[in-house]
């Protein structure tokens, strides 16, 4: 069973509703579902919250240490709770899917996805699970073909329909949560992947 969601942001009010903070607001809705809180750690390089779920330990992680360095928090805490790759959910802003649209994977490239690279490096694999929230491509809204770089997208405010895409993609994941963590992958992601 998976013991350990990881989402993926930047810490600081200033980045709270950036559009790279996606993975944040998910374990952020969970907590709040779950009614667990979030109380920072330093040992761990960031905030943890901790839910009995199942009758398993199940930590929410939120790290503290800006994304590109996110693998110094994720690993420190799968060491400190002897927690495989196999047993890591990572929550993550998706550049290559539309606002609304989330998907499920085991393993794979990090996409150029600098916190990604850094959970890879600090667990020694790329086999840990990923749930994909879509954010949309700075070249979809391209006009007169210039795009915007993707670093200034990424750290922007969604506009008003992206966040509510973006919020559906967030609550149709925990939707499936419950088939995920119990075990039933398959049925987790044929229902996700059907939505949005």
């Amino acid at each position: 069973m998976t013991k350990l969601i990881v989402g993926l942001g930047n810490p600081g009010e200033e980045h709270q509703e950036d559009r790279h903070n996606a993975g944040f607001w998910f374990v952020d809705a969970l907590a709040k579902q779950l009614g667990t809180r979030f109380e920072s750690e330093k040992r761990f390089h960031g905030k943890v919250a901790k839910a009995r779920y199942e009758g398993e330990d199940l930590y929410l992680l939120k790290p503290s240490t800006f994304m590109n360095l996110s693998g110094q928090s994720v690993g420190a805490l799968c060491r400190f709770q002897k927690i495989t790759a196999a047993d890591v959910l990572v929550v993550q802003d998706e550049l290559d899917l539309k606002p609304g649209t989330a998907r499920i994977k085991l393993g794979g490239g990090t996409g150029g996805h600098n916190g990604l690279k850094d959970i890879q490096a600090h667990l020694g694999t790329p086999d840990y699970w990923r749930l994909r929230l879509g954010i949309g491509h700075p070249r979809d809204l391209a006009a007169n073909g210039r795009a915007m770089d993707v670093a200034d997208y990424v750290l922007r405010r969604p506009q008003l329909a992206e966040q509510k895409l973006i919020d559906a993609s967030i609550e149709n994941g925990l939707l499936v949560l419950p088939l995920f963590l119990k075990g039933d992958v398959q049925a987790a992601m044929l229902e996700l992947h059907s939505k949005g």
